[in-house]
């Protein structure tokens, strides 16, 4: 069983390795956030006042987790110029994006957004040549085609992110379809979610998986409404097994891609103040700019 000594240890040896990408925030990695202190106290022995220096978890918000933007794992504006692509083929029930939206505009991001009808594919092409990610919001009918998938798949080959959203049946008609073809892994069924769920603290239960910089900043997070459960595979982290102990969302990534499949788009409007959706949805756009692959040259597109 994780402790809370484990994650924070883990934490030392991650900050090491991303210390040096100026777009992260020095917590990136860590979702329980110290701070040092000064504390003052009496000397048993000899009744002089001294000071020692503590740690001491930051403020949390309403829901336990750190508050304030710097405990995100980007800075904020630190991708300014950068458009994020949104095929939004589901926009029910009062789904307009708009929320995302603007906690991704804190991060610099811009967001160009088809909705409910899938653009042609030659149309899709020419707007993923100006993006740094594509999200994919899926309906519950399939709208995308082969050249659609042959035009998402030469962006994922070369390195650009991919969100894949579904949620309960049957809505992953185009998730099914494109996850299938570019992982080899689906999603189905339909689970009452509604909770929100810990920290993790033992592999594969239910909680959100620590240490991983999509998770930075958060110990509890709402798993969603109603909410797909995805295929277990050996080539997925997982990110978050919601209240039934089912995988909700995961992570891709190898040989130099990255992509995050998620059984949960309700998260993306409904109870979206209830906990730590509006930092998760920052943290995963800015791990999917996969600005340890490519550097400078992804924030250079101002």
């Amino acid at each position: 069983m994780k402790t809370k000594s484990i994650i924070i240890g883990s934490f030392i040896s991650l900050t090491a390795v991303i210390s040096s990408f100026a777009q992260y925030n020095s917590v990136a990695g860590s979702n329980i956030i110290t701070e040092e202190i000064q504390e003052s106290y009496i000397e048993e022995k000899t009744g002089q006042s001294k000071i020692r220096i503590i740690k001491k978890e930051v403020e949390s918000d309403n829901f336990g987790n750190a508050k304030g933007n710097q405990y995100d794992l980007a800075v904020d504006g630190a991708f300014k110029g950068q458009t994020i692509a949104v095929l939004h083929l589901y926009t029910g029930g009062g789904f307009d994006f708009e929320l995302p939206k603007q906690a991704l505009a804190e991060k610099g991001f811009s967001v160009y957004r088809w909705k409910n009808i899938a653009p042609s594919a030659e149309e899709l092409k020419k707007a993923l040549e100006k993006s740094c990610q594509l999200w994919i919001i899926s309906g519950a009918t399939k709208q995308l085609n082969e050249a659609h998938l042959a035009v998402i798949k030469d962006f994922f080959e070369s390195g650009k992110g991919v969100y894949i959203w579904g949620d309960n049946t049957p809505y992953y008609g185009d998730a099914n379809f494109i996850s299938k073809a570019l992982i080899d892994v689906e999603m189905n069924g339909n689970t009452s979610g509604q909770q929100v769920v810990n920290l993790q603290m033992e592999e594969k239960k239910v909680g959100l998986t620590p240490n991983h910089l999509i998770t930075t900043g958060i110990q509890n997070i709402y798993e969603g409404h109603t909410i797909a459960t995805l295929t277990e595979h050996k080539d997925l982290t997982p990110i978050i097994y919601g209240s039934a102990n089912n995988l909700v969302t995961a992570v891709y990534e190898k040989k130099g891609r990255r992509l995050i499949l998620d059984g949960g788009f309700t998260r993306l409007y409904v109870k979206w103040d209830e906990a730590g959706t509006g930092r998760y949805v920052k943290n995963a756009a800015a791990w999917l700019v996969n600005y340890e692959r490519f550097g400078d040259d992804v924030v250079s597109n101002e």
